[in-house]
């Protein structure tokens, strides 16, 4: 069983007494341990003081040059801050940037409303409720994640009698049987008593080969008459069929260690109200964001701040979201809810409200013990957030957990923060937008003078970004949540405004997994948006700097920032477009990098002691001394080990360089395919290697990123439409029988787009 040894935050604090953390940490105590501070009437007191000077902070009036000293001391205090280790440095950054954003909030809106036109209060009111939601996440998106719980394992009682059943379920629809089998193997290998282990593939497809390898593996597999409810459905009628004491759900491409059961299990031992644990959900092969521009393994990818910092946080208050995969349910309680939610779209979500209704605790544990398939393409990719998106504004009309019993203000305020989150559409492309508000109609969004905006804005902008670094830095770098939200914002947006008024409409839809993409294509259909709105702020700078002739004084100002700022929104849209130019993915298998001991067999006896540079489903690449000489097609026998465990696999050589060797496995029996899989995919350490450690973010750097990839964007976006329109004139011609040379020479410069081997599909 693996052993989380991250240090605490604590635990790090004390390890040097002569540390700023722990001399600030002596400070603290020193304070709090005051005996008359223990009374409840000094407490009261120094709560209402706070708040007081809080809101002297926020309220009080400041000219020009008084407004910039106060915004660069407290910056610089946040910089010194952001430079010290331990909570309490986040902690005082966190009150120095609520400070600065909620001072910005109140000039905002006591000192910048004076509209004296139609258009000018249009576009200024759109542009402040915009503020307003982005202010709200900002400060409940503190309180979720200031203090991550950072729950570690509890080891098993020492009686294996003790342990109790458990029904592992693998919920499948339209999955071709080659993504399954993996997640088949590994769990059937779980390390626990095998009276008390139970597999079931739930196939909501009903396709004989799936029974054929379920009966030839003895795990169940269950099917239903129907495909009501879709995944939850499946799930509720398999609940009807069996018996344990608790359900694990993986999803079917999502592949266990051998370790999961025995490193999850130990809570529900301590915690006997617990009913639910989730695990982080990680992914082996590249989401389109990370392959599309070339950031897997070097940036944290878009699902990493969830599962690495929001739901550690989440735990802190008892609000932990089942995830729908990768968890561990006790079925009695399960059965207490009606099992699995069928109201929304987004069932986990909803089951775990639910069950934090009732008073039931919740839990996460942030060790990879599980690890999937991300989806292939950028559609599929959209699709899949959708629901999401979808789901999220269906229980907030349904069962919006600001209302109702239950549930404690923390649970609350972090149910609400997830379904808020959902909404960004609008206020994304209202600030995608804003700009040309000016540039176009001349209109004053702000009723202030360009240097008092800059004033409140950027100290307001520059310490959420500064703070949130430090809090998601892991996890998160800064500027790709702009990305990530202008990619998804215009296809979020209404079928969350949809669901939000009519929780009824929309599907679940299957999130494909396991396709290739066989050739690179720029994928118009879903780079259209962003591809109108990037033209609509080239036109804005355009028109801005013709402007730039005719303005003096303030107005001048006023342009260069709104110029400014419809720079970054070209930025931001030209990375939108770059993720839309979809790279090859021939691989349908993707292997994963591990150095792992192996020794090869040859036919004439000859032996070889070498490591595994990485492995998938049919192969492995092999690093070999560099005078081997193994010549291509040879047949091998290869040998992993696990302990004193060894697997033998039969294999041909199809790849011979220097030092390095790449091998497939030649027609493995189900039994062997089944210990390759223990022997590589649930290895208990197989995920936690490669979890959180891309590089710890630096703002600046990761401002440049996004400008180098945004001009990259830009410049594949012209290259595509000069390829595509040339095309499209070459057919002209041929059309009229003129230029067939023309017309040859653009085809066959020109690719046709291949769209990926799997969609999305709706049961």
């Amino acid at each position: 069983m693996i052993m989380d040894q991250r240090p605490q935050a604590d635990e790090v604090a004390d390890a040097d007494s002569h540390s700023p953390q722990a001399r600030w940490r002596s400070v603290v105590h020193a304070v709090t341990g005051w005996a008359l501070w223990q009374h409840p009437v000094v407490r009261a007191a120094a709560v209402v003081l706070s708040a007081l000077l809080m809101g002297l902070i926020i309220s009080v009036p400041l000219d020009l040059q008084a407004q910039l000293l106060f915004s660069a001391g407290s910056f610089g205090a946040a910089l010194i801050l952001s430079r010290t280790p331990g909570r309490l440095s986040t902690l005082a950054m966190i009150v120095l940037s609520i400070s600065a954003s909620s001072r910005y909030m109140y000039w905002r809106v006591t000192d910048t409303l004076g509209f004296t036109n139609v258009v000018d209060a249009a576009f200024g009111y759109g542009l402040l409720l915009a503020e307003l939601y982005a202010f709200a996440v900002l400060l409940i998106g503190y309180f979720q994640t200031a203090w991550p719980l950072q729950r570690r394992p509890v080891p098993m009682p020492q009686d294996v009698s003790t342990w109790p059943s458990v029904d592992v379920f693998i919920p499948t629809y339209n999955e071709p049987l080659g993504v399954v089998r993996q997640t088949v193997f590994s769990a059937m290998s779980m390390d626990w008593p095998a009276d008390r282990l139970h597999v079931y593939v739930l196939d909501d497809g009903r396709r004989s080969e799936f029974r054929d390898f379920c009966a030839e593996l003895n795990v169940g597999y269950l099917v239903r008459d129907n495909n009501h409810h879709a995944k939850a459905g499946n799930i509720n009628e398999a609940l009807k069929v069996t018996g344990s004491d608790y359900v694990a759900i993986f999803d079917c491409d999502h592949i266990p260690t051998r370790s999961f059961l025995q490193v999850c299990m130990g809570w529900f031992f301590k915690d006997t109200k617990l009913v639910m644990l989730q695990t982080p959900h990680v992914f082996f092969s590249p989401d389109p964001f990370e392959r599309n521009l070339d950031t897997f393994h070097r940036m944290p990818n878009e699902g990493e701040l969830f599962y690495g910092i929001v739901q550690d946080g989440n735990d802190l208050w008892n609000a932990t979201f089942f995830c729908g995969s990768c968890a561990i349910i006790r079925r009695k309680e399960l059965l207490e809810v009606g099992g699995i939610a069928v109201e929304t779209v987004t069932e986990d979500a909803h089951t775990a409200l639910k069950l934090s209704r009732l008073g039931y605790n919740t839990a996460y544990l942030e060790v990879p013990q599980a690890a999937g398939l991300a989806t292939e393409s950028l559609s599929g990719h959209v699709g899949q957030r959708i629901r999401w998106a979808r789901g999220m504004a269906q229980i907030a009309r349904t069962d919006n957990p600001l209302l109702g019993k239950g549930l404690k203000f923390g649970q609350r305020l972090c149910y609400l923060n997830a379904m808020l989150h959902f909404f960004y559409g609008l206020p994304r492309l209202v600030f995608l937008t804003a700009p040309l508000a000016y540039l176009f109609f001349d209109a004053h969004v702000f009723q202030a003078t360009a240097l008092m905006i800059t004033a409140y804005a950027l100290p307001h902008l520059a310490h959420a970004s500064a703070t949130n670094s430090r809090i998601q830095g892991r996890f998160r770098h800064s500027f790709w949540n702009e990305v990530y939200e202008s990619v998804l914002a215009w296809y979020i947006m209404r079928p969350v405004l949809v669901a939000f008024i009519n929780p009824k409409m929309g599907k679940f839809n299957v999130t494909a997994k396991g396709g290739v993409i066989e050739k690179a294509y720029f994928d118009w259909t879903i780079a259209r948006p962003y591809v109108v709105l990037l033209l609509l702020n080239l036109v804005g700078f355009a028109v801005g700097i013709g402007k730039l002739f005719f303005f003096s004084g303030d107005e001048v100002i006023t342009l260069i920032i709104n110029m400014v700022w419809t720079t970054y929104n070209v930025l931001l849209l030209g990375a939108s477009v770059a993720v839309a130019n979809e790279s090859r993915q021939i691989r349908s298998t993707p292997r994963v990098a591990a150095a792992l001991p192996a020794f090869l067999r040859f036919e004439n006896g000859r032996t070889l002691v070498c490591k595994t540079e990485d492995f998938s489903q049919h192969g492995l690449g092999l690093s070999v001394p560099p005078d081997s000489d193994i010549p291509t097609g040879s047949r091998v026998s290869v040998s992993l080990f696990r302990s004193d465990e060894e697997g033998v696999f039969p294999a041909v050589v199809t790849f011979s360089g220097t030092g390095r060797l790449g091998v497939q496995f030649d027609n493995l029996s189900l039994q062997q395919q089944a210990e390759l899989a223990s022997l590589t995919f649930s290895r208990a350490d197989a995920w936690i290697s490669t979890w959180g450690t891309a590089q710890r973010d630096k703002p600046l750097r990761s401002l440049g990123s996004v400008v180098l990839i945004g001009l990259r964007g830009i410049g594949q976006l012209a290259t595509s439409a000069f390829k595509y329109l040339g095309l499209g004139f070459s057919r002209c011609l041929a059309r009229r029988g003129i230029g067939q040379l023309v017309t040859s020479a653009f085809k066959s410069s020109t690719p046709r787009p291949v769209s990926p081997v799997s969609k999305d599909s709706t049961p």
